[in-house]
């Protein structure tokens, strides 16, 4: 079978499964934006899903699903594919749909990043040809700056994250607007299963603890290996693992990287203390970690401030770590900064405020501090308590923020403190408003 040949069958396949069954997503991706849109994300969070969620739309809005050209390169039969045979997918598409014009076509490319240069085929393509066109794939590949760089600054990116808990509570089938007691019991009960086992789409729907497990395991190794390893070249495997799980273990306190270099060193093992600062830009870039500033007014001091490193995923830091006595404290934290991170916008920024107290998050909008946050899973003690709302209000005086939340497992009132209103809300309730 002849390229040609391999391209209509692929597109043929893909729009008799259309539309696809897929449950629906909070965030979606723009449709007629006229632009390239990729979808950066950790490995298995939904990316390609996203484009099926946008096809979906688009035949809802009338759009003839013979108008929807999708190859994934994935494809066995595409193994190995020259760049110069790109051109087939649209010499395919015209034989068959030889009445609709490529102008009128929505292009979506799954794992394109396989093909050596493809992204003079798809630039060439979105100049002359196609406005709408979408491309997601594999960070073992290409990641989310490179593909910009590739793609000369045109693409919108819309980075995808993994399930927040409204969408866990969706894909569970658990109402979230209710006011029965019953049934908030139930929100209660789902957000400690949220906060605990993550959410990453296909162990959501895992029917056992064991199958869990196992994927969230096989998505680790895939991506030490894969996605930082492979992808930089880093053959010291099992000290770059060690690192990986360091940084898991230090989730919500600032990380020296200079101390696990010491720390690696008196184990006898041999690293680079420069390359170990490489690797935790890496894991970033992976989107395995997401690292947060200490809030400074200064770019500079920002920038050589001790980052904190939170994990893409709960779920997944528990498989790799195993329970620990303090997780409960850890993951809400992780939980919270998540979703300050999902629904900061464009221009907007969380860092942690340190002083001669501390507050968990400080959220900004340019230079505009929005909200001042505090994350406790418990906070009966009277000690707990006090540094909760010192940390609190200390960073209030010095940021001049008047929105300033405490959150909690499942303590709920306001109080007043030096002056200022704090509002104290149970973490289910705050991830749904």
């Amino acid at each position: 079978m002849n390229t040609k040949d391999i391209f209509k069958t692929i597109l043929t396949l893909r729009q008799n499964e259309m539309p696809f069954e897929i449950i629906c997503r909070d965030e979606l991706l723009p449709l007629d934006r006229k632009k390239i849109i990729t979808i950066p994300g950790v490995r298995r969070c939904g990316k390609s899903s996203m484009m099926e969620i946008t096809i979906n739309r688009l035949i809802e809005s009338g759009i003839d699903k013979r108008r929807i050209l999708w190859i994934g390169f994935d494809d066995e039969r595409l193994r190995n594919i020259d760049s110069d045979k790109l051109d087939d997918i649209l010499k395919a598409y015209m034989e068959m749909f030889p009445e609709i014009a490529l102008k009128d076509v929505y292009m979506f490319f799954d794992e394109i990043q396989l093909v050596k240069d493809w992204e003079y085929f798809v630039l060439r393509v979105f100049k002359n040809y196609c406005k709408n066109i979408y491309i997601c794939g594999s960070n073992a590949t290409m990641l989310s700056t490179e593909l910009t760089s590739a793609l000369r600054g045109y693409p919108l990116e819309y980075e995808i994250l993994p399930l927040s808990f409204n969408e866990y509570c969706r894909f569970k089938a658990i109402k979230t607007n209710t006011f029965l007691e019953s049934e908030q019991a139930v929100l209660r009960n789902a957000f400690k299963d949220f906060n605990s086992k993550g959410g990453f789409p296909e162990v959501t729907l895992a029917n056992t603890e064991s199958e869990r497990l196992k994927i969230l395991n096989a998505y680790f190794n895939t991506m030490l290996l894969k996605d930082l390893a492979e992808h930089y070249n880093i053959t010291n495997t099992n000290v770059a693992r060690y690192f990986v799980k360091r940084i898991m273990n230090n989730v919500t306190k600032p990380t020296s990287i200079n101390s696990i270099y010491n720390d690696i060193k008196s184990q006898g093992l041999k690293i680079a203390k420069d390359e170990l600062y490489l690797w935790a830009n890496y894991v970033c870039a992976i989107f395995m970690f997401i690292k947060v500033p200490k809030f400074e007014y200064s770019m500079v001091k920002e920038e050589n401030s001790l980052f904190k490193y939170y994990c893409i995923d709960n779920g997944l830091r528990g498989a790799v770590m195993m329970p620990q006595s303090d997780d409960y404290g850890k993951n809400l934290e992780n939980t919270i900064f998540l979703h300050l991170y999902r629904t900061k916008g464009i221009d907007g920024k969380v860092c942690y405020f340190k002083d001669k107290t501390e507050c968990d998050f400080l959220v900004r909008s340019g230079e505009k501090v929005d909200k001042l946050i505090q994350v406790s899973w418990d906070i009966s003690n009277p000690q707990t308590f006090e540094r909760e709302v010192r940390g609190l209000t200390d960073a209030a005086d010095a940021t001049e923020c008047k929105n300033l939340f405490i959150i909690t497992d499942d303590d709920e009132r306001t109080i007043e403190s030096n002056g200022k209103t704090i509002n104290i809300i149970p973490a289910w309730k705050y991830l749904l408003m």
